[in-house]
């Protein structure tokens, strides 16, 4: 198992990572954040993150889906975003956002590896 810091420094080796933040999607607060740059402040995508997770979550449940999110993707000209909520124990209300360089990144892989992050952390 691995702690929140060790598990953001790992997000932070993934080809082509520019930011990760463990966030809390019911306050909207990063937890931990490392990385961003100044054109990506970690604190605001974790408060504006909070809003799409908050969103899919809501039309989860208006179209009585028996489903969980396993990630959400937001693909933009330069940069992948990928938003993992935790399902293990402790994790209920928190994601992981990874930014991802999309000319240095490899988004099966840092799918992949954000999983196995996740499957490891421990809150």
């Amino acid at each position: 198992m691995a702690n929140m810091d060790v598990s953001l420094k790992e997000m932070l080796t993934i080809d082509g990572a520019v930011g990760a933040v463990v966030a809390d999607y019911g306050s909207g607060m990063a937890l931990g954040a490392l990385g961003g740059s100044k054109d990506l402040d970690l604190q605001v995508a974790a408060a504006a993150n909070t809003e799409v997770v908050r969103a899919k979550l809501r039309a989860i449940e208006a179209l009585q889906l028996n489903e969980t999110i396993e990630d959400i993707l937001i693909t933009l000209g330069s940069q992948y975003h990928l938003i993992r909520p935790l399902t293990g124990r402790g994790g209920k209300g928190l994601f992981l956002y990874l930014a991802l360089d999309r000319a240095r990144a490899n988004l099966a892989l840092a799918r992949h590896q954000l999983r196995s992050i996740e499957d490891r952390l421990e809150i």
